[in-house]
């Protein structure tokens, strides 16, 4: 006879499906709404009851995304600073990693905790200390220094994150590895960073999406046209009278979603092998 426990589960299962679904929903909803868009005529916007599918598609929307701003150089702006930004908060945060989660002492507590404290500071309290700060290094401006504000932005997330990773490659491996004669560099590189391949993948996209998406620093920073990035460059689709050009303004934020979909695409295949890697060398 089954237990009252597992005749239960096939419903609760069911729900968590059901809610799994809503979620979905509730995720693909504005994408798909806004791909709906890109491809309708002023018309078909304008109507009072909207439809899902174009009944006359056109691409007309995107070419005059393309003519009215410069979407492709924004988007070469956004692709040097969320990559740049990335790849250097990763380096910086996998050492830093390693070092508070094998070395626990009462500084290295104390520095984590502080870092996770200062993300509860609201954006606005520091924009302008960092704003006084930049313009002392000529920063102001320039896409060096918004790579520099989003490596900041990015370190503790990307630092606690790594920190997970770290704590759950035994240490026994790196005891093994000493005793084989292989030295800490070496045990480093041979043992425990292959190890954080998933930890380093998933940190990675965090960051590039986190940097291809911001607003409110670019905003802050970046005054001429050539330095905006692709988030800069969409709102300008809304006009000084607070109309916006709803066509334009979603084939552009179509084309804005594209750049992270693919890098998620590319970077997920990674994250899966990583993963499997680990698993066979632990």
């Amino acid at each position: 006879m089954s237990s009252p426990h597992l005749r239960t589960r096939p419903a609760v299962r069911g729900l968590q499906y059901l809610a799994l679904l809503g979620y979905l929903v509730f995720l693909v909803f504005p994408l798909a709404w806004l791909v709906s868009t890109a491809f309708k005529t002023p018309q078909e916007i304008a109507e009072i009851h909207p439809h899902w599918i174009p009944r006359n598609p056109t691409l007309r929307n995107f070419s005059d995304a393309f003519d009215l701003q410069p979407i492709l150089h924004a988007a070469g702006n956004s692709l040097v600073v969320a990559v740049s930004a990335s790849v250097i908060t990763v380096l910086l945060a996998t050492p830093a990693a390693y070092a508070v989660a094998r070395h626990r002492s009462a500084v290295s507590k104390g520095a984590l905790g502080w870092v996770l404290l200062s993300q509860i500071f609201p954006f606005i309290l520091i924009v302008i200390p960092l704003f006084l700060v930049l313009k002392q290094f000529d920063l102001i401006n320039s896409l060096p220094g918004l790579v520099l504000v989003y490596v900041v932005w990015n370190m503790p997330f990307a630092l606690w994150m790594l920190r997970s990773y770290v704590r759950a490659v035994p240490p026994a491996l790196e005891e093994a590895a000493a005793v084989d004669g292989a030295g800490r560099v070496r045990t480093l590189i041979s043992v425990v960073f292959p190890l954080l391949a998933p930890g380093v993948v998933a940190t990675t996209l965090f960051a590039f999406i986190n940097s291809w998406n911001e607003f409110f620093f670019a905003l802050v920073l970046l005054k001429t046209p050539e330095k905006l990035t692709l988030p800069l460059v969409l709102i300008r689709f809304i006009g000084a009278d607070g109309v916006a050009s709803l066509g334009p303004l979603a084939a552009a934020s179509v084309l804005a979603t594209v750049p992270s979909l693919l890098f998620f695409a590319f970077i997920q295949r990674r994250l899966s092998s990583g993963m499997l890697s680990g698993a066979v060398k632990g």
